[in-house]
């Protein structure tokens, strides 16, 4: 086990400790030793830089399951460096922010932050895995930790409703993921992404690699709220505003930019691959900011603004692609900028976007509302904050001299090469590309500067604002503070990043075009008078406009009504989902008990007796079996005429007499096996249990003779006679049919493998130790599930769930 293994099991492991460190100190703050935990993991990753940058990876494995190819493979790349960096030094600043915005007294701070850093760990598992399994196993983990972050506050509806949103679409994603990942699997016959990178070019040609692709990206767009599925990320604003600084600004989005950008090496160049990525992500982009100017609620104009920008790094990795088409060369360099734009733009966006956040979080929580309608005139009461929303806002407006400008022109760049390629029809459709960038970008424009205006300037509201505003304490603006700082110094130093994270992560996605000259451009806020920069005068002209004639154009909204939305088609499904599925269930969920064993026999007589007999199994071959003697015989007539009696007897205790001598007539057929422990087994059983029948029903009335319709008794005596004739056959057909040796001379020599004489101790103390393991750990979970259900009874006064 190497380092990074560790460092990506530390966080999980330190998830299971933070509530006894709550129970120890019940006075301590539990961000104080979570965030530790952030801080040396961005440490040991910073560390790594020089090394990464020089060219280097870092790989390391552990065998965990070897006959299924399934190996805990750490690859630390400069693709993967650069998120393991954003999710450890955004995680830091989260942790310190969230110290001073979750209350001790009020919230559950051990559940907070043992989800958040297991949500943490499952990241940098996802970012780090070069196995595909062990991956898919992080991106689920992810799923479910963010899911208990964002219904944290359970007790609102909108908090549950916005979780299991997320749950849903994001799981769903992941399964059809998963699929496409066992597909990769099949073709490429290993689990590794290295290795299935390296045959790339004996892949493409598999009839499976389209499918794979799609069934990949549609993991990827559900996790990155990629249009039609970005309808999750606006209700998982529900989550308190550390979560989504973290989860929707930085981190589980970006988990689907980092498993395009992770196979473009495998799928870049294909048509189908371009034009989901490139075309889903353009639109996404477009449609995200079109979104985000009419939202009232500054967190739901903060979601709209994440998926656009989402969209737009999703379109660059998708324009960049077309630079794997035939292969690298000189003249297809220019479109391999647009992957390094995308590299770039994701900083920018994790750091304007987490200060976004975090500003949003400070006025909320000094203000008590993110109502846009009631704020206003906050500049003079809340400087510090109002100086940290105009470098966030104003550089993902792409603004000088912030950060986000330099990656906005060079995005216009990407957007304008695109419409020179000569492939996929570019022809002919690449001029939509700078058409809807320009036009989403001027909505970005705007909705950037509403954030600023309507929040900070014009007039002061009181009586609208549930309290009076004041400006934050210092703890909590610590953390926006430094990555407004970034901001700047990412706009004036940005050729640094460009050497020590992009340029590796560039040879990453781009193996087939390290060290070509041309591929990493330098980064310059001036390239002189051109079409970029005339388009960005268009963008903060025309966004001025729009923010400033809103009450006039806002009508355009009304041709999208609500309740043909895509968020409402998504409800609607849920709705008749659980509708029918109750209906359904109400049809075989009957209350008799007949009834649901005719589905269980019933389901095993058609599945069991259809494959015996559609293979042709049923064969029955006597030739080599030992010959029936007279005593055999006998027992058997005696076992089945008390069987039968079983069924027509009047009395209780009758029955149970009856029933005791099947259970010693199996004993004497033990003895006549030479199995003596055995037949001394069931005679203790079977005496005990007679005895115990005999006790209880000596003081239960008689049987009294019940009359059934044929319509019950005729199934009962279907399945009665179909069992009992599947089961003879079932017997015969596996006795007359041995494919294999019989292992039970391996087990003769106990002695000698396990140290034992009696060979059925051996077998359930030694040969099948682990599934007698596994049967233990059943009902310790079972144990620790009923102690639970018991000891954590919620107390009086709180079985009514808070409802909005």
């Amino acid at each position: 086990m190497t380092f990074i293994h560790f460092f990506i099991l530390f966080p999980i492991l330190t998830a299971f400790f933070i509530p006894i460190i709550g129970k120890l100190a019940p006075k301590l703050h539990l961000g104080w030793p979570a965030l530790f935990v952030p801080i040396i993991l961005f440490g040991f990753f910073i560390s790594q830089t020089p090394a990464i940058s020089a060219g280097e990876t870092i790989s390391g494995s552990v065998v965990w399951m070897q006959a299924l190819d399934l190996y805990f493979v750490v690859y630390l790349d400069g693709l993967s460096l650069i998120f393991t960096l954003l999710i450890t030094g955004i995680g830091s600043l989260v942790v310190l922010y969230s110290i001073f915005y979750l209350s001790k007294e009020r919230e559950s701070l051990s559940h907070f932050y043992a989800y958040l850093l297991l949500f943490m760990g499952a990241m940098l598992g996802v970012v780090l895995s070069d196995n595909l399994m062990v991956l898919y196993l992080f991106w689920e983990l992810t799923s479910v930790s963010s899911f208990l972050l964002i219904a944290f506050w359970f007790r609102r509806k909108k908090s549950r409703y916005g979780a299991q949103k997320s749950f849903l679409i994001t799981v769903g994603g992941g399964i059809s993921m998963l699929v496409g990942f066992i597909m990769l699997h099949v073709m490429s016959g290993t689990n590794s992404i290295q290795e299935i990178i390296a045959m790339r070019d004996s892949l493409q040609e598999h009839e499976l690699f389209v499918p794979a692709l799609i069934l990949i990206l549609l993991g990827a767009f559900t996790k990155s709220a990629q249009f039609p599925f970005h309808i999750w990320l606006p209700d998982a604003m529900e989550a308190p505003t550390p979560v989504s600084a973290y989860l929707h600004s930085a981190t589980m989005v970006k988990a689907g930019l980092f498993l395009v950008a992770r196979f473009t090496p495998v799928f870049g160049g294909e048509a189908t691959w371009f034009w989901l990525v490139s075309g889903v992500g353009i639109f996404t982009m477009f449609w995200g900011s079109f979104s985000a100017v009419k939202q009232k609620d500054l967190k739901a104009l903060l979601a709209y603004s994440t998926i656009s920008q989402l969209g737009l790094i999703m379109s660059l990795f998708g324009l960049g692609s077309a630079a794997l088409q035939g292969g690298a060369s000189t003249e297809s360099v220019i479109y391999t900028k647009a992957i390094f734009v995308a590299l770039f733009h994701l900083v920018n966006h994790s750091t304007f976007k987490g200060a976004l956040f975090m500003v949003v979080g400070i006025v909320d929580h000094e203000v008590g509302t993110r109502d846009i309608r009631k704020l206003g005139g906050l500049i003079s009461l809340m400087p510090v904050t109002f100086t940290l929303a105009v470098i966030s806002s104003f550089s993902m407006a792409g603004l000088p001299p912030f950060n986000g400008f330099l990656s906005k022109e060079m995005f216009f760049t990407a957007a304008l090469n695109s419409n020179n390629l000569t492939i996929f029809s570019m022809e002919t459709w690449g001029l939509l590309f700078p058409i809807i960038a320009w036009t989403g970008s001027i909505f970005t424009f705007a909705y950037s500067m509403i954030i600023v205006f309507r929040t900070f300037l014009g007039p002061y509201r009181r009586e609208r604002l549930e309290k009076t505003p004041h400006e934050a304490p210092i703890g909590m603006l610590v953390s926006p503070i430094i990555l407004c700082v970034l901001i700047i110094l990412l706009f004036f130093m940005p050729n640094q990043l460009s050497h020590y994270l992009l340029s590796p992560a560039m040879n990453s996605i781009l193996p087939t075009y390290q060290n070509m000259e041309g591929l990493i451009p330098k980064i310059s806020a001036w390239h002189g008078f051109n079409l970029e920069l005339l388009m960005t005068a268009g963008v903060v002209v025309f966004g001025a406009f729009l923010m400033k004639t809103f009450r006039f154009w806002n009508f355009v909204y009304d041709l999208f009504p609500e309740h043909r939305s895509i968020d409402r088609g998504y409800q609607w499904v849920l709705a008749k989902s659980e509708s029918g599925s109750k209906q359904v269930t109400d049809r075989y969920m009957t209350g008799f008990l007949r009834h649901y064993l005719y589905y269980i026999y019933g389901f095993l007589l058609l599945l069991v007796g259809g494959t015996l007999w559609l293979s042709g199994s049923i064969v029955i071959d006597t030739s080599d079996d030992a010959p029936v003697s007279l005593y055999e015989g006998i027992m058997v007539l005696i076992m089945a005429a008390a069987a039968i009696g079983v069924l027509f007897t009047k009395s209780r205790m009758t029955a149970t007499l009856l029933n005791g001598v099947l259970g010693y007539s199996i004993a004497i057929f033990f003895v006549l096996f030479r199995a003596p422990d055995l037949a001394l087994t069931q005679l203790v059983v079977e005496t005990v249990t007679t005895v115990l029948f005999l006790l209880c029903f000596y003081h239960l009335p008689e049987w009294s003779k019940e009359e059934r319709s044929v319509k019950v008794r005729l199934p009962k005596m279907i399945i009665s006679i179909g069992m009992g004739v599947l089961t003879v056959l079932l017997a015969l057909s596996v006795q007359g049919n041995k494919m294999f040796k019989s292992i039970s001379s391996y087990f003769e020599d106990s002695y000698e493998l396990a140290g034992g004489r009696n060979i059925v101790n051996s077998i359930l103390g030694d040969f099948r130790a682990f599934d007698t393991m596994l049967e233990v750990v059943v009902l310790f979970i079972a144990g620790i599930g009923v102690y639970t259900l018991i000891k954590l009874k919620a107390p009086k006064g709180e079985d009514d769930i808070e409802r909005e």
